[in-house]
């Protein structure tokens, strides 16, 4: 019989904030990370100081921020009307304090629950916080939430605003280092939500005149089909077109906050849009067809908003506030007037939108038949073959805790689908084992996506036939050798999603798997190296007789060692697309037609490595 195990009042424990904050900070920031991805915890604290800044500025106070982040520590200096100084300490350290339950200050800001600044004190090796107010200064530092240096209110001359300098615990936020396009991404969609806003990060400026509007003509990367539909109200603004992309596009954002899991407001815009169009033209057309190749984004206020965590990422607001309108009449009413109105106006813009969802219509009839067959392999296949090893926990019925858990591994071969299928963990890691080279989908329809039997079955393993809404797995890994042909089958794959799924990459769920190149060890330790550094560093530690082994591909590494590598310290590079070139054309000059510039691109940027071999 197991022994009893006794519950008394010795087991009962108090925290205090930090030591709340210090043992659960997934409940505060998320997940924690490296800063490989855009939503990890170090951006996640920039966020929570910045959004202060953004409220001052909503609020009619400050008209810049600067941002400074060097060797990880981060600076963030606004010039609103700064923290009472009364009450500076107990605003970064006491929780569920702050100036934002008080409606008459701060009505429709971001963070209402006063628990964001407490969070990045908490979590930080350093945390500094000055606040000056009609020429007199506090200042007040911490160390890993605890209050180490309570100055007194000073005279200066400086301007009016707050300072918040920190650094984060690199004991929680385990070899962190804040990537540059994260950051600027979370600035420039700061700036696009508040035009005459001027954001500096480490000297550079981000700026926007005409908000949503340039927001889509920054990071639309196909052909428009008619000019960008901008259209802006009290409490909301949209920005609306379509492009020859495949499925839809939407960046969602309420009171300033980007919201990437979307929530009641995005929603709200697809069910009013579809109403509106049809009511327009007085056809009922498939929904599918009017969003099909939809690029939109949306920003609402809302008094007071509820999001489905604590950071901000889905909204669940129903209402724009008290005694107002629910968010879905507020977001039809304003679109059935203004977008009516537009469209009305302008007949040519409204002839180009009936044009290309009436494409979209024939491209769907035209599949209809391809595709119901198409399902039926995919089914048949799942039932009589193991292509797919799927995981025990699927996301297609019901919402669970573990969502961002779920993996999927895309590999190369039987010999490294075994391996990492033997290491993974059942429960949310799954994998899918390419037969061959992917087909160059570069340029062809989608069309090919159910005729070619790869693509096919990896898209009914994803189930994002008709949008993200369904899709399986948060991470999509593509794990190749790290060599030419690895290389190879990598871009193929960039290339089919980027073709036909760009969504799955713009909201952040296509990765690259890092592997190690080398192992090195000697009787006592083995270190897994991933690059030449790595492996110099540890031959230092272990010493030069130690044995090195140079992995030529995935299949050479055995079950035992890979779940060293796809477990917590997983190392996983996001795709990310940059705003420097359109993505058509990037496409183009990788995986389309040879021409000669892509040959002199090669020629000079290619590189001849030795071969590595086991030693003693």
């Amino acid at each position: 019989m197991a022994d009893q195990i006794t519950y008394t009042e010795d087991n009962i424990r108090s925290l205090d904030w930090k030591e709340h904050i210090r043992m659960r900070p997934g409940m505060y920031i998320g997940k924690l990370g490296d800063g490989r991805d855009a939503d990890d915890g170090i951006y996640v604290l920039l966020k929570e100081i910045i959004d202060n800044s953004i409220d001052e500025y909503t609020m009619g106070h400050g008209k810049t921020i600067e941002v400074a982040i060097k060797d990880d520590e981060v600076r963030v200096r606004d010039y609103g009307r700064g923290i009472p100084l009364g009450k500076v300490v107990d605003c970064v350290s006491k929780i569920n304090t702050g100036g934002k339950y008080d409606s008459r200050a701060f009505k429709k800001s971001v963070g209402l629950n006063g628990v964001g600044t407490k969070a990045v004190n908490a979590l930080c090796t350093e945390f500094v916080v000055e606040s000056v107010r009609e020429g007199q200064m506090k200042r007040a530092g911490f160390e890993l939430g605890v209050l180490a240096d309570d100055a007194q209110v000073e005279s200066t001359t400086k301007r009016n605003g707050t300072l918040f300098r920190f650094k984060p615990d690199p004991d929680i936020f385990k070899g962190y280092r804040f990537r540059t396009e994260h950051v600027e991404k979370l600035l420039w969609n700061y700036a696009y939500l508040n035009t005459g806003l001027t954001l500096y990060l480490n000297g550079e400026k981000f700026r926007s005149e005409n908000g949503l509007k340039d927001l889509l003509e920054d990071r639309l990367d196909s052909k428009l089909r008619y000019p960008i539909v901008h259209l802006v109200g009290e409490d909301i603004e949209v920005a609306i077109t379509h492009t020859e992309a495949y499925g839809e596009d939407y960046q969602s954002f309420v009171n300033g906050q980007y919201t990437p899991q979307g929530g009641t407001h995005q929603a709200a815009f697809r069910e009013a849009y579809i109403k509106v169009v049809r009511d327009f033209f007085g056809k009922d057309y498939d929904a599918q067809d009017i969003r099909g190749g939809i690029s939109a984004a949306v920003a609402v206020k809302v008094e007071e908003p509820v999001f489905e965590s604590q950071t901000k990422t889905k909204l669940g607001s129903q209402d724009v506030g008290p005694n107002r309108p629910s968010l879905k009449s507020f977001v039809f009413d304003f679109l059935k007037r203004e977008l009516d109105n537009f469209l009305h106006r302008n007949p040519e813009i409204a002839q180009a939108l009936q044009q290309r969802i009436i494409q979209s219509e024939k491209e769907r009839k035209d599949l209809a038949g391809i595709k119901k067959l198409a399902r039926e392999r995919a089914k048949k296949a799942s039932l009589h073959n193991r292509k797919l090893r799927d995981c025990r926990l699927h996301l297609t019925d019901a919402k669970t805790e573990r969502n961002e858990e779920t993996t999927l591994f895309i590999t190369e071969g039987d010999s490294a689908s075994g391996s990492i299928t033997k290491a993974r963990d059942v429960a949310t890691q799954a994998v899918f084992s390419l037969k061959g080279k992917p087909l160059n989908s570069f340029g062809l329809t989608k069309k090919v996506v159910y005729e070619n039997e790869e693509f096919n079955l990896l898209q009914a393993a994803l189930d994002i036939e008709d949008g993200l809404d369904t899709l399986r797995y948060n991470k999509v890994v593509i794990a190749t050798d790290a060599d030419v042909d690895g290389m190879h089958i990598r871009l193929l794959l960039i290339t089919f999603f980027l073709q036909f799924f760009p969504d799955l990459v713009k909201r952040g769920h296509l990765y690259v798997l890092q592997t190690p190149l080398f192992r090195v060890r000697n009787k006592k330790e083995t270190r897994y190296c991933y690059d030449e550094g790595e492996k110099q560093q540890a031959l230092a530690d272990l010493g030069q007789r130690a044995e090195i082994t140079r992995f030529k591909g995935l299949g050479e590494i055995s079950p035992d060692e890979f779940s060293h590598f796809i477990g917590e310290d997983i190392r996983l590079d996001p795709v990310v697309i940059g705003k420097e070139q359109s993505l058509q054309e990037m496409l183009g000059f990788f995986m389309g037609k040879n021409t000669p510039d892509r040959q002199q691109f090669i020629i000079e940027n290619l590189r001849v490595e030795k071969d590595e071999v086991t030693e003693a």
